[in-house]
């Protein structure tokens, strides 16, 4: 009845004591329910073991398992590429598959390009970074940005040159890809518990991404509602936690900035960017549920791809906390095939920029760590 191993004798004794799930059963303390259930100390240590040992969701894994790649639980790399490698190097393997990893940044700093761009790598099978499956982008302010979608499916192949041509062509990147708006938070709520997850059940989905997330808390919620703002918050984000540890997918919010007009020295504050003052929008109650932190800084000037020709203005993409990765950053681009890291100081960057990434240390992938 409560789980294999549990005697008849056990299960008609935690009858009599109204024990009836196996949750309750854990989450009562020996002397607890040896009370209630008048069993001696060593049948409710057996009772104890019984049901922890049936409901465990996995075997132990040993560290030496997890070296040579044996847990069966875990898919190779346990991580979404961003199609780049440089990118990749940044996240040591790419975007993690549980918990949220959200981008912040100011306005046309290019962070939709790399939801976009992620919306299409989780399409490939996971030998080259995806996971085989389509993706969800919720949209809370603007419209989807389908024309640049499409511009990004066509430039597949000079994204990833590596990849077999054939496959590229054999995957239907667009009947993949499920479109959401929400106007209001009530909208979003819904998304979230009631439709995304039927997608994720039934292995339409293994992306999610909100675009973005401040939009609507900040627009329906007044300055002395910030208690009432947090509780929605809150609940917001133990919904897309819920959903990225049951089915094991990432998830990602873009998420605005504000500027950090007075207080303590910007030089001082460990807000990633601290050069342009700028911290993510929604303060320390959104940080929290956080878990990984990207920074994104678009800088003056240009820099050119060299074998494409084309050019871009240089961003900066900064890890500020993971529980896995160091303080870091790399420079990148956006480019018509999509976003792209620069492992190295390129050539075609104008000397206005060059200076400028020299003085503050941006020219590289590690400034200083």
């Amino acid at each position: 009845m409560y789980a294999v191993g549990v005697s008849a004798h056990y299960s008609f004794m935690l009858i009599l004591a109204n024990v009836k799930s196996a949750r309750k059963i854990l989450s009562l303390s020996g002397p607890d329910l040896q009370r209630l259930t008048h069993l001696s100390k060593s049948d409710v240590q057996h009772l104890h073991t019984a049901v922890a040992i049936s409901y465990r969701r996995h075997s132990p894994v040993t560290a030496l398992q997890v070296h040579r790649g044996e847990c069966p639980s875990l898919e190779p790399g346990h991580k979404l590429s961003l199609a780049c490698p440089v990118l990749d190097a940044l996240l040591r393997g790419g975007v993690p598959l549980s918990g949220i990893t959200e981008l912040a940044g100011e306005s046309s700093a290019g962070k939709t390009q790399f939801g976009l761009q992620l919306c299409l790598s989780v399409q490939y099978p996971l030998a080259y970074g995806g996971l085989n499956s389509g993706a969800v982008y919720i949209c809370t302010e603007d419209s989807f940005p389908i024309k640049r979608l499409r511009q990004l499916i066509t430039q597949q192949a000079r994204l990833r040159p590596e990849l077999p041509q054939a496959l590229i062509r054999s995957i239907r990147f667009s009947d993949n890809i499920y479109i959401e708006h929400a106007a209001d938070l009530g909208a979003l709520q819904a998304c979230v518990s009631q439709r995304v997850p039927i997608l994720l059940s039934r292995g339409l989905v293994r992306l999610v991404v909100v675009d973005s997330v401040a939009a609507l808390f900040r627009s329906e919620f007044q300055a002395d509602e910030g208690i009432e703002r947090a509780r929605h918050m809150l609940a917001f984000a133990a919904t897309l936690h819920r959903l990225s540890h049951n089915y094991s997918t990432p998830v990602l919010c873009i998420n605005q900035v504000t500027e950090v007009m007075d207080g303590p020295d910007p030089a001082h504050c460990n807000f990633g960017l601290v050069d342009n003052k700028v911290l993510p929008a929604l303060g320390m109650a959104w940080a929290n549920q956080v878990m990984v932190r990207l920074m994104l800084l678009r800088l003056p000037g240009c820099v050119g791809t060299g074998e494409q020709g084309g050019t871009s203005a240089p961003r900066r993409l900064e890890v500020v906390f993971a529980p896995h990765l160091p303080r870091a950053s790399c420079l990148c681009g956006v480019w018509e095939e999509g976003v792209r890291g620069l492992p190295n100081r390129p050539r075609s960057v104008t000397n206005s920029v060059t200076k400028r990434l020299e003085t503050t240390g941006e020219l590289g992938l590690n400034d200083g760590t």
